[in-house]
């Protein structure tokens, strides 16, 4: 038997302090049982929340780092914030990321959407749509081009080129992380990969399906075939001694899934079966054990 779908994990974000060398134990680790993937978080500030102020360290930094450590897991924000750099900039950033890895960068973008690291890091939060619209043309054309000559309402190039071009020429793997209305319509024309954070559906199969559905409606009226742009979704995963992950909002409802394989491999073949190709889990506690406790649930979907 062969995987019914990739696994990857998500690295900590801020469910506390996490110090570089143990960030870089837990990506090798994940390539040396098997996993597929890692991923990182693209936040700056929690706060106001009723919590204490935490963050993370910065995601493009960490991406190219991870890079360097790594031979073969593919590597990506889940999702890039396209407010927080200039897109221009962001294309050369990941043009610059992927060849450092030798093609495994899956570029995952979004609009964004925590007010208050918006205002304290001083990033402006109105317009956010309009402005990731521009952005996306922008990013997406110089990955795919090469240059781009946008003169936008927020964004002015002037005939911009990515040189080098990095290791893949045709441009990179887009995905998009959002359920907007309007933010399906923008990307779904272009994108490679749609993203579902659990919690948006309960973390459950079934709340899936239902999500799955609504966005094969989204790709037919962008124009796509629902089957050309794949699926993938981010899994909270409870181990013993779980504590919370300490980013989540005040109003998401829902069970984490059992860290055991007698509850996590059901789960993920389920998950396989509704259309999904790929899924980052985020593991509570988010440890180097936790993530050594995957093995027997690699193991079994391997067969």
């Amino acid at each position: 038997m062969t995987r019914p779908l990739n696994v990857g994990i998500q690295l900590p974000e801020v469910e506390r302090e996490v110090p570089w060398a143990e960030v870089r134990e837990m990506a090798e680790r994940a390539e040396r049982i098997g996993l597929d993937s890692v991923w990182v978080g693209d936040h700056l500030l929690y706060r106001d929340d009723g919590l204490p102020a935490r963050g993370p360290w910065e995601a493009w930094s960490l991406l190219a780092a991870l890079a360097a450590v790594t031979e073969r897991v593919a590597i990506g924000p889940l999702v890039a914030s396209t407010s927080f750099h200039n897109p221009a900039m962001i294309a050369k950033k990941a043009a610059t990321i992927d060849e450092i890895s030798g093609g495994r960068l899956i570029l995952g973008l979004g609009a964004g959407w925590n007010r208050s690291e918006y205002e304290a890091f001083g990033f402006p939060y109105d317009h956010r749509v309009s402005r990731f619209e521009e952005a996306f043309t922008i990013i997406r054309e110089m990955l795919g081009s090469g240059a781009s000559d946008v003169h936008g309402t927020y964004y002015h190039l002037d005939r911009a080129e990515l040189l080098p071009r990095g290791p893949r020429r045709e441009g990179l793997p887009l995905m998009v992380g959002s359920m907007g209305e309007r933010m399906l319509g923008i990307t779904l024309p272009h994108v490679a990969a749609w993203n579902a954070w659990g919690p948006w559906f309960g973390n459950t199969v079934s709340g899936y399906r239902t999500l799955h559905a609504t966005i094969d409606d989204a790709c037919r009226n962008a124009g796509r075939d629902p089957a050309d742009v794949a699926r993938t979704v981010a899994l909270v995963v409870a181990f013993r001694g779980a504590v919370g992950r300490g980013s989540s909002v005040s109003d998401e409802t829902f069970e984490p899934i059992p860290g055991d394989a007698a509850d996590l491999v059901p789960a993920l073949r389920a998950f396989a079966d509704a259309g999904v190709s790929h899924v980052q889990l985020v593991l509570d506690p988010i440890t180097v054990e936790s993530i050594v406790a995957l093995e027997p649930t690699l193991a079994a979907l391997d067969g």
